[in-house]
């Protein structure tokens, strides 16, 4: 598989992980770290920042899939199966209108602007 083909597989990978996590069946390490995954995912923040040349997508490049790729071996095989099911039929009808899962990263930035606020004052 070359690196285009991981990268749209990773597309999926990632909802259907999220999608695996919300299952009951799920064992409660593989939610731990789908949680992990799913939150490493959409942070803002990274472990090396985007800004630095080449270095700064490293962690984009090798930690999430190899997150992703640690989740998937902890779930049940057919519970990823279900879910990679449901994540392909995802975007189908456009974005999911979910914008309440925004709320922890916006409660985030928030926090960090108000400590800058009062660090300043």
């Amino acid at each position: 598989m070359n690196f285009r083909e991981r990268a749209k597989k990773l597309k999926t990978d990632i909802p259907a992980v999220f999608i695996a996590m919300k299952k009951k069946e799920t064992p409660i390490t593989a939610k731990l770290i789908a949680g992990l995954t799913i939150v490493y995912a959409l942070s803002p923040i990274d472990l090396i920042p985007d800004f630095i040349p080449v270095l700064g997508y490293i962690d984009d490049i090798i930690l999430l899939p190899l997150l992703v790729a640690l989740t998937i071996r902890l779930l049940p095989p057919e519970i990823f199966a279900v879910s990679q099911r449901e994540a392909e039929g995802l975007w189908e009808c456009g974005k999911p209108k979910k914008w309440y899962y925004a709320i922890p990263i916006v409660l985030f930035w928030l926090l960090i602007l108000y400590l800058i606020v009062r660090c300043l004052n």
